[in-house]
């Protein structure tokens, strides 16, 4: 089993990785360099990039996003946020459409609107 540090809490590893499966806690909309994206971004700007983190995770974990099996979403405002949410999420899962799950909740770490968690499986581990 492998872990890799979260880019947001001490408390949580942000990858783990075991049995072929990889495990990405929850990504937020914070760029590379671990901080939020200027101004005051739209859902649609925030999906786009916890979409790129999750990318890149799984990418360094010898996936992709063509290999998740199980999505979990997290949005701060269903009404208003779901339906720009799914445009950006169905660019990137038009063919391949993991199980998922998106739920509204009342508050997300470090004041976001979105956190985005998944599970994939490895791209030699021949689970798909």
């Amino acid at each position: 089993m492998s872990t890799f540090t979260s880019n947001y809490s001490n408390s949580a590893a942000r990858t783990i990785l075991t049995l072929g499966f990889i495990y990405v806690s929850g990504q937020i909309p914070y760029t590379h360099e671990n901080k939020p994206l200027p101004g005051n971004p739209t859902i649609a700007e925030q999906a786009e990039q916890v979409i790129q983190n999750v990318k890149n995770i799984l990418e360094a974990s010898n996936s992709s996003l063509q290999h998740i099996v199980k999505a979990n979403i997290f949005l701060t405002d269903m009404d208003t946020q779901f339906a720009e949410f799914n445009g950006v999420y169905g660019k990137y899962f038009s063919e391949h459409k993991p199980a998922r799950s998106c739920v509204a909740v009342k508050q997300l770490p470090l004041g976001v609107d979105l956190e985005m968690e998944v599970v994939a499986v490895d791209k030699d581990a021949n689970k798909l």
